[in-house]
């Protein structure tokens, strides 16, 4: 066996961090993706959105930071459904608390998003435990350390939709196949 050669580069387990905002502090992503189960069992069905996106359009979303309504940090340009979940463009400005955020995008360290909204419908599975969501009033969208959607991240402005949608489709939670596991986890617990 031969001794590791001196100066070799030191091998790396980690993928490095990408920036999720460019230098004029714009970014993008996917807020909400449909049919995907979040870590708090709903589910954001096609259409949620189309209300609250035709009668407030962007302007009317505030963008925050970890939904906090002291620290707004930027505005919405883009807000608009697609086949996908909810794709939103925007851009960090204001404060020195929005420029902190900016430069935590830029290094990589703060990359998600998520939606702070009301519940106007949804159709509840309480065997699956899993709540569908149908309408939406969305209030805002904010840039946060951890999404409930763990897919929902930021990129850089100019990513294209494709290269944005999360994680790989096969790692990706599967909302039907979460709740017939459920399902069937509840009926096998009456049984016992």
């Amino acid at each position: 066996m031969s001794a590791p050669r001196l100066g070799a580069a030191p091998e790396r387990k980690y993928a490095a961090a990408l920036a999720s905002v460019d230098a004029d502090g714009r970014f993008c992503g996917y807020a909400s993706l449909f049919g995907r189960m979040d870590l708090g069992g709903d589910v954001v069905m096609p259409g949620a959105f189309a209300r609250t996106l035709r009668l407030r359009g962007a302007g009317g979303v505030r963008m925050l930071l970890e939904h906090d309504p002291g620290a707004p940090i930027g505005v919405w340009l883009t807000l608009e459904e697609d086949r996908r979940g909810l794709w939103v463009e925007g851009r960090i400005v204001g404060t020195p608390g929005a420029a902190r955020a900016g430069a935590r995008m830029a290094a990589g360290e703060l990359d998600g998003l998520s939606i702070g909204f009301r519940t106007v419908r949804a159709d509840e599975d309480r065997l699956a435990r899993v709540r569908r969501l149908t309408e939406i009033d969305l209030w805002e969208v904010s840039v946060v350390h951890s999404p409930m959607l763990p897919e929902a991240r930021a990129r850089a402005a100019g990513a294209c939709r494709a290269d944005a949608g999360g994680i790989a489709p096969e790692a990706a939670v599967d909302a039907g196949l979460v709740a017939l596991l459920r399902r069937e986890t509840a009926i096998l617990r009456q049984t016992r």
